[in-house]
Parts: C-alpha cells; structure tokens; sequence
C-alpha cells in the first residue's frame, strides 16, 4: 500500500512528540524480540529449596539472542519480592500473526495472563497456586513447592494437578500459532494487565545477562536439556543446590533460520541480518533489525578505549530499548485496529503513522552514533593537544 508523504513540518514535529509522550507511557509487559521460529519444549527439571522466607519462585523460561540466531535457558529460580503482596507474572512467547513476540514477566497485586503455559511449581497455565500473601508473609504451597518446613513455617498443602515434575504435562513453551498453546485472557486477567506493575527487580535483569552469556545455556548446545535448569538465587549458576534439567520436554529441532554450516553454540563473527542493507524507508519498527555493535576502540590507549566502549554500550541499550518500546506500541496499535475491525482509511493513517515513527527513529539513531563517532576519533598528528613552545 502506497504510502503518503507528510509535508507539514509542524505535524511532523507534533508527531514526534506524541510519540515520546507514547514511549514514557509504555507498559511493562515489554515485547523484546520478534522472531518466526517458535521456542523449544520447556525441559523437566526438580525444583531447588527455598533459600528463605520471602522469596517466590520465577519459572524458567527459553528467551533468544538475536546475537547467535538462537534460543538460550533462563534458569528459573526463587527471586525475594519486591515488596510484601506482590505476586510474579511470568513473561511468555506469543504468536503475532506473522511472528513470535516476547512479552515481559512483572511483579503485581494479581498473577495476569501468561499465554496459558503451563511453567509449573503453581503455575499451571492460569493463575498462581504456589503460595499466597497474609498480613505481610507469604505462606507456600508444599505441594508444588521445595519447602524446607524446619527453616520456613509458613506453609500449606493444597493439591495442585500440574506440576514439572510429571513429564505427562504438556511442556510446550508458546501460545498461538502452529502446535502453540490456544488460552486467551479472561477478563479478569485483562483488569490485572492494567493494574500498576513492578518490572523485574536488578538481580532479574542480571540473571538473564548471566543466562545470555552462558554458551552451554544454548539451545543448539544442550538440545532442549539445559545443564543449569534451576537455581536456588539469581545468578547462582555454579551453587551446589544449582539443579540440571532431567530431559528435554521433547525432542530439539534446530530452527531452519541458523545459519549454515554454522557450529553449534558459536555466534557467527558478524550477525547475518547485519549484513543486510537497513530499508531506507522502513514501514515499522519490526521491520528494522537491531543496529550492529560498533567496533570496540582501539586509540593505544587502554583507559580510553575503555571509555569509549562504555559510551558506545550506554548508547547501543538506549536505542535498542527505544527500538523495543515503538515496536511494542505498533503492536498494540495493530491489535486495537483488529478488535474493532477498522476500515481501510483508519489503516492506512496508521501505517502512514508508524512509517513516519520508524523514519524518524532511524534517522534519530544514525545522528547519534555518528555523533559519538566523532567525538571518539584520534587526533591526527597535526592536531596535537600538547602546548606550544613560545617563540
């Protein structure tokens, strides 16, 4: 469809600031990637003790690295909450129509819609049956969770159905699609979407940064099986009450998308989707691939090149979370123009929109590296800094 140009420079400039004004807004349910190859099976793996009062179990989960062209393990663990009478919302993979998109896990008052999966440990696919919150303490479940009643007191036992133990239950990891999980929300899981959320705590944030890194977390390593499949705290890959996975809940197949040839577990030296030219008019945000990292510095000098990366780091996460936020809010533009089944002429305002967002992104980004670039560049040698002799 033929898009329209904006010629007015004032509604190009109101547009922008809607736009900002949308991106502060933006929900914590937070689409991070898109991808058309669905997740792997969730594996079966035991559940490690409680550490302590306090803390609630966050099921693990496959997330993906754009980086490697693969999906990787986020062991689950036992995460303190943030505050007493806050439950935690897994994050979940859902089919889009034309592709996978992730939505983010989040603490809250109420357990919303997590796809329907089935992570187990009390999350049997809707609500929370792990545990409950009474005057200020969390009372746990034992019959879905590792609880050591000498230490933790505060314990129940309600007979709960699923449960990862049991290899019967149906391990698969995303909702929609081909072989996908078919649940939508309830109303009531919609009312707690809405309701005012805490986004993962720091020690989350680190956990997935540890499970990114971590090569035999890949699933074209471990082939569904992760090694590290639980642990008692976030990060705490190499404790001893660390847990491997008992299996895979069913058997891997390598995503057609990876890149031939490539060896198991090892990124490629450059991203494939880097090596394709960036649209130079691109519609929407799901259409532009992450940029590329910039080159580490090499000036000579250590401290500097150090300070340089930091910069370009600090740089790259701030595009890439804008980059994450106007894609999140195409999408839900997309889902409001399909429930109240709008006409052509409404769709075609939005595409322009979006096309008018994406371009302004973009070229926002390319200012601002370039900028820093230079900003980073060695002096020649004409252009010391060093003073002058007096004459």
């Amino acid at each position: 469809m033929a898009m329209r140009s904006v010629r007015s420079p004032l509604f190009s400039s109101l547009l922008f600031a809607v736009l900002m004004l949308a991106l502060s807004a933006a929900s914590f349910a937070q689409i991070g990637v898109s991808i058309t190859i669905g997740p792997p099976a969730l594996p079966v793996y035991e559940q490690p003790p409680c550490p302590a009062e306090g803390y609630i179990w966050t099921p693990g989960y496959w997330a993906y690295d754009y980086d490697d062209g693969d999906y990787y393990w986020v062991p689950g663990t036992w995460v303190m909450a943030p505050e007493p009478g806050l439950l935690w919302t897994p994050g979940y993979w859902g089919w889009g129509g034309d592709r996978f998109v992730f939505y983010e896990g989040y603490w809250g008052p109420q357990v919303g819609f997590y796809g329907g999966i089935v992570y187990g440990y009390g999350y049997s696919g809707e609500g929370y049956e792990g545990g409950r919150w009474d005057i200020g303490r969390f009372f746990y479940n034992r019959s879905v969770n590792n609880v050591n009643v000498t230490n933790i007191h505060n314990t129940y036992n309600t007979t709960v159905i699923n449960n990862t133990t049991n290899t019967t239950v149906n391990r698969v990891s995303y909702n929609g699609g081909d072989g996908g999980i078919n649940a939508r929300p309830t109303p009531e899981q919609e009312a707690a979407a809405h309701e005012k959320h805490v986004p993962p705590v720091a020690v989350q944030t680190q956990h997935v940064q540890a499970a990114r890194a971590n090569k035999e977390l890949r699933a074209s390593v471990n082939q569904g099986k992760p090694p590290v499949a639980a642990t008692p705290k976030p990060g705490a890959f190499k404790d001893p009450a660390v847990v491997p996975a008992k299996e895979a809940g069913a058997p891997y197949r390598a995503p057609a998308n990876r890149a031939a040839g490539q060896p198991a577990g090892n990124a490629p030296a450059s991203r494939p989707e880097n090596n394709v030219p960036r649209p130079t008019n691109p519609a929407e945000a799901k259409d532009l691939q992450p940029h590329e990292r910039p080159a580490a510095p090499n000036t000579g000098n250590p401290k500097l090149d150090q300070k340089y990366q930091q910069q370009q780091d600090k740089l790259y996460q701030k595009q890439q979370q804008e980059h994450q936020k106007l894609q999140q809010q195409q999408e839900q533009d997309h889902q409001r123009l399909m429930q109240k089944n709008a006409d052509e002429a409404r769709k075609q305002q939005i595409e322009q929109k979006h096309q008018q967002q994406t371009q302004q992104m973009e070229q926002r980004h390319q200012v601002e590296q370039q900028k820093l670039q230079s900003r980073q560049q060695p002096a020649r040698p004409n252009e010391s800094t060093a003073p002058r002799e007096k004459p």
